[in-house]
């Protein structure tokens, strides 16, 4: 055999030596449909986010309170401008009521997302509207105008006096979009920082640490220390960026903070930061552990990279389901989102910003922090008996069993 040939030789095999340790494993066949999987779950959650937002606008108002001659006047003119409007910059469908003596009342109403309110008369017209929807103020201006020039056409219509409230109460469309970006939040920093935890425990068993450690104290509490470890990094990341973004609010504009402010979760500012910290906490602990155990199963770098991509599809179908499960609050896909150990986190979540109850979220977390619990037990009795190869064969059930019949 020539050198060549030898060289050749030696090469295809190792050639087809990785090839087969790649694509002769379970998880490669993930690797393989992760585009349909990915895509699927983008799907999900593109679908509820834009559920949510097409559920707030069909319930966006634009209230009219004038007389009954008035009214007429400002519904005919409605019917002249509206068909100007193509379909999603079209404006909210009218509400003709009775007259009130306190029209901003009327932008409190938690039945319908109410945008802007017309009020006076065709001769002084006045309107006012909440933070954010200028453009749909403006829109009522130009009904009012057209209806006083149509009523009155030997007289310069008015310009009706427009008044922003500040203070009104956060809408539908605001608490829809809250939740949207409490469940995105969450899912980015936990995608962003919790995927570093796999590669701790495969690193610290090749180089032999974690037998070291194991012999000194408990396995459960080198998987909370790790953990724990891994999460005062992930705090210090969040606290730096935190700080960073708080004051961007600072250098926008007016119209667009104002914007931002109709973004108010439903449970209150601050409750709400207390709450996405402590669901932030919760969801990188659950899947810390979870990924910590897996992580301890990965004997090479090889399969710790292999091992990333299962566990990011497993992130992205959180976010889809949570996404889903904002979007039909009270629903059994909310249920379901807000039950599972891993979704219960992002669903929480979303439902802190759009719902002002208290009650749930201690049951949440607490049912959370036993999870946690749960996978870090699991996570280091297998560790223990599949790698250090130190646990009774026999499962506690049947040892117990045993005891009993002798």
């Amino acid at each position: 055999m020539t050198p060549l040939r030898r060289q050749l030789r030696q090469t295809l095999t190792i050639a087809r030596r990785d090839f087969t340790a790649t694509v002769f494993t379970p998880i490669f066949l993930l690797f393989l449909f992760a585009p349909v999987i990915m895509a699927s779950f983008g799907a999900i959650g593109g679908l509820g986010a834009a559920s949510a937002t097409q559920g707030s606008v069909d319930k966006a108002r634009l209230v009219v309170m004038l007389p009954p001659d008035a009214g007429e006047a400002v519904r005919d003119a409605d019917a002249r401008l509206r068909p100007l409007f193509p379909g999603e910059a079209r404006p909210p469908a009218l509400d003709h009521r009775a007259p009130g003596p306190t029209p901003r009342a009327a932008l409190h109403d938690r039945n319908v997302d109410v945008a802007a309110v017309l009020h006076g008369s065709l001769s002084t017209p006045a309107i006012v509207y909440a933070a954010g929807h200028r453009r749909e103020a403006r829109y009522l201006a130009a009904v009012a105008r057209a209806a006083a020039l149509g009523a009155q056409a030997h007289a310069v219509p008015p310009e009706a006096v427009l008044e922003r409230v500040d203070d009104a109460a956060p809408s539908l469309g605001g608490r829809s979009t809250a939740s949207f970006f409490a469940v995105f939040g969450i899912f980015f920093l936990t995608l962003f920082l919790s995927g570093q935890v796999v590669g701790t425990m495969a690193e610290e068993r090749n180089n032999k640490v974690i037998e070291i450690l194991a012999a000194a104290v408990p396995l459960e509490s080198v998987f909370l220390g790790k953990l724990l470890g891994m999460y005062g990094v992930a705090v210090l990341f969040v606290a730096f960026w935190g700080t960073v973004l708080s004051q961007i609010g600072m250098l926008l504009p007016g119209d667009m903070a104002g914007a931002l402010q109709d973004l108010r979760p439903a449970i209150g500012i601050v409750p709400f930061a207390i709450l996405f910290a402590a669901y932030f906490t919760t969801a990188y602990l659950l899947l810390g552990s979870v990924f910590l155990g897996v992580g301890a199963q990965a004997s090479t770098m090889r399969e710790v990279q292999m091992l990333s991509l299962p566990i990011t599809i497993l992130q992205v179908g959180m976010f889809g389901l949570a996404s889903s499960a904002v979007s039909h609050p009270g629903s059994w896909l909310a249920t379901a989102a807000e039950l599972f150990p891993l979704s219960s986190p992002f669903a929480m979540a979303g439902q802190a910003a759009g719902s002002p109850r208290w009650w749930p979220h201690v049951a949440a977390l607490a049912w959370q922090l036993l999870w946690v619990a749960i996978f870090i037990t699991i996570g280091a009795r297998l560790f223990r008996r599949g790698v250090l190869q130190s646990g009774s064969a026999m499962p506690a059930w049947r040892r117990m069993f045993t005891r009993r019949r002798s």
